[in-house]
């Protein structure tokens, strides 16, 4: 099963005819994780042609407007719809009083359960874990309380080599799930038939570190190490270091660095200051220190 990553929003602060702020749709073992949710979110959702009933968790790196006004409405809009199951919000504390009071002043009755994981700890934490996916928290420096996140999927079985197993009759069906877990075959004769041979590698696992606003830190390189794929943001250029360190903002230049040290795949920029017309900057710039850098496509569908 492929992952897929669609960049639903990526601009900072304030919305633009053509842009939307920060929010993101990873599509990881059939698991639809939402990252921020931004104003206008849902309408992107939309065009997307995403499947609301199919988003469960919510991750929501702090609680400034551009990363967060559009999780109200699109709460109000699950219950339109008629949803039932449960939702669950990760986010800094003081998230749930935020939205609570919303719902409250606003009369917005859900009807159905909001779970929510405050996080309030300086360290990478794992907030999340199922049968294929874990999620771990990545402490970010910014003007307030901060993280991202990175999605990691588990080892998965090795694929049957059916080749080898058409060989003895005695390999039935219901031997495969044991066989694709990594165990050996015995056959009736006592001969151990190896994994090995029955089996292939499986499909090499894949991971997406989402690090949204931050100033140049070097604590996230032994978390996203490896990453398949890097989101970092990059509201400024390099010759606005000054102003990016004061706002608690990285460069494209920074960004770059980050994905370098930590030997990411691929490097997708983001989270850029309005004051840019053309954004190919940001990869003129990144790609002197990390050659596969690029610019996020809104909507478009990116397989990790």
């Amino acid at each position: 099963m492929s992952t897929y990553l669609t960049i639903l929003g990526f601009n900072s602060a304030i919305p633009t005819v053509n842009t939307s702020p920060t929010s993101q749709l990873l599509e990881m073992e059939e698991r639809c994780f939402l990252i921020d949710c931004g104003e206008g979110t849902q309408v992107q959702l939309r065009k997307a042609k995403a499947k609301f009933s199919k988003i469960n968790h919510i991750f929501i790196s702090h609680l400034h407007g551009d990363h967060c006004f559009g999780l109200p409405g699109l709460i109000a809009s699950f219950r339109l719809l008629g949803r039932d199951t449960p939702l669950h919000v990760y986010g800094p504390k003081g998230i749930k009083k935020m939205l609570d009071t919303i719902f409250t002043i606003t009369e917005t009755h859900r009807g159905f359960e909001v779970v929510y994981h405050e996080l309030d700890k300086n360290y990478s934490e794992k907030i999340y874990e199922d049968a294929r996916v874990e999620v771990y928290t990545i402490p970010l420096d910014h003007r307030i309380y901060c993280n991202g996140y990175l999605f990691k999927e588990k080892p998965k079985d090795r694929h049957l080599n059916m080749k080898e197993i058409a060989k003895y009759d005695e390999i039935e069906t219901c031997d495969y799930h044991n066989i694709k877990a990594g165990k050996d075959f015995v056959l009736s004769d006592g001969y151990v038939l190896k994994n090995e041979v029955l089996t292939l590698d499986p499909s090499p696992c894949v991971s997406y570190a989402f690090c949204s606003d931050t100033k140049y830190l070097e604590s996230v390189i032994p978390i996203i190490k490896n990453v398949t794929v890097l989101y970092h943001e990059s509201t400024f250029l390099h010759d606005l270091k000054e102003m990016a360190d004061y706002t608690g903002h990285s460069t494209a230049l920074e960004a770059a660095t980050i994905a370098q040290k930590a030997e990411v795949g691929k490097l997708i920029l983001g989270h850029f200051s309005n004051r840019y017309g053309d954004l190919t900057v940001f990869t003129d710039e990144a790609r002197t220190i990390f050659t596969n850098s690029f610019l996020p496509k809104a909507l478009e569908s990116v397989k990790i």
